[in-house]
């Protein structure tokens, strides 16, 4: 940690310094050129949050002040065609910090309707990980079933991508085509109640096979008020190379939906709503029986999830108080496979009060409560009270 903080700092000062050199050099009255200002630009935004979590599982109460996270974004445009992005994440987990590279991908524009990254960069799959996840967007302090650790749907990924929108003229279309890495499969060797899962974060490829997906999303009105969108994800391969899973494919989709509009006299009313698909190909995998010994079995091998949520504010309201609050309410759940060790189905619901300070910054006060059969804890009912405060900046 100490080392990545002296390493910013260095690279910090080294650039100061060069630019007074550079300054320095261009005023010498041996130097012909004249000065031309860069078209570079360099720019670091983001978003923090804190909070307050109190969950009461089986008769027991965990309550505790979650540690702040931070996620610093790095934008450098290089040029008017050429730009670069990366957004790091320290977060406090238990008593440790942890740093994470959410995102690095460099971008360029071929034209107004196309633009072409590479590196790690945040799936369109769907639109809740890639616009909507971060603590000052997202409404509620949780993510929905079906997201984040044990979820089917991708958040991320490292290869290369197309995107790009067009004006149809009224309606407007967005679209994007990548391919990456892909999933690897977890065969159940590190964690037995976990065979089949997918593991997305696949930094080096463990196969020669590659990923392939893409999103379509149209907004058929003319205010831009609704946006329609479906996703593909699939690969022929996520086992390792020569592994008995080596031919075993995956093939995801999704269908996402928003309504935003405000209403003369009455306020913002905001939807959002994602559909989840993952079918993984029939796979043999190896349990133990009571007495200790090898088992082999397979299932249907097919999840899915979904969640949709409500929210309303009402900015037309005369009362300055009324017109920073924000009312919350999200349904959600998730089905694994039937005859997998990690089968179940959880149903949850979550109620939620905001509170806007400025346009970027929202203390969130919510209840959750889900209810879960199977899963790796057995199920129950699981019931959460969150105080969160998170800034965009």
């Amino acid at each position: 940690m100490k080392k990545l903080i002296i390493l910013i700092l260095i690279i910090g000062f080294g650039h100061t310094i060069y630019g007074q050199n550079y300054n320095d050099f261009d005023t010498d009255s041996t130097k012909t050129e004249a000065f031309k200002p860069s078209k570079s630009q360099f720019m670091i935004r983001g978003y923090g949050h804190t909070g307050l979590n109190s969950v009461t599982s089986d008769g027991e109460t965990e309550s505790s002040y979650v540690g702040s996270a931070f996620a610093p974004i790095f934008l450098f445009k290089h040029s008017d065609r050429l730009l670069f992005e990366a957004e790091l994440e320290f977060v406090l987990e238990g008593n440790e910090l942890e740093v994470g590279l959410e995102y690095a991908n460099v971008m360029y524009v071929l034209n107004k309707n196309m633009t072409v990254r590479a590196g790690k960069f945040l799936l369109p799959f769907g639109t809740f990980m890639e616009r909507l996840h971060p603590a000052w967007i997202n409404r509620l302090p949780t993510k929905p079933l079906g997201f984040g650790h044990d979820g089917i749907a991708p958040s991320s990924g490292i290869g290369v991508e197309l995107r790009g929108a067009f004006d149809l003229g009224g309606p407007k279309l967005n679209y994007s085509v990548y391919s990456t890495n892909g999933p690897r499969i977890k065969d159940g060797s590190v964690e037995p109640e976990e065979a089949g899962m997918l593991q997305f974060q696949n930094y080096e490829d463990n196969n020669n096979s590659k990923a392939f997906g893409g999103r379509i999303g149209l907004l058929p009105f003319a205010d831009s008020s609704t946006e329609i969108g479906f996703s593909t994800y699939s690969t022929n391969k996520v086992g390792a190379t020569d592994s008995q899973y080596e031919n075993v494919g995956a093939f995801l989709y999704a269908f996402d939906f928003a309504f935003v509009k405000q209403f003369s006299g009455f306020g913002v009313i905001d939807i959002k709503g994602q559909y989840n698909n993952s079918k993984v190909d029939d796979a043999t995998y190896t349990e133990l029986d009571e007495f200790g010994n090898p088992e082999e079995y397979t299932f249907n091998n097919e999840s899915n999830s979904f969640y949709t949520q409500l929210s309303y504010r009402p900015t037309t309201s005369e009362s300055d108080f009324m017109k920073k609050l924000e009312f919350v309410g999200r349904y959600s759940n998730y089905n694994a496979p039937a005859d997998a060790e990690w089968s179940g189905e959880s149903e949850q619901y979550a109620f939620g009060l905001n509170y806007w300070l400025t346009w970027r910054s929202v203390i969130k006060v919510a209840y959750q409560t889900t209810d879960s059969v199977g899963g790796h804890d057995g199920g129950g009912t699981a019931n959460g009270f969150f105080v969160h405060w998170a800034i965009g900046f």
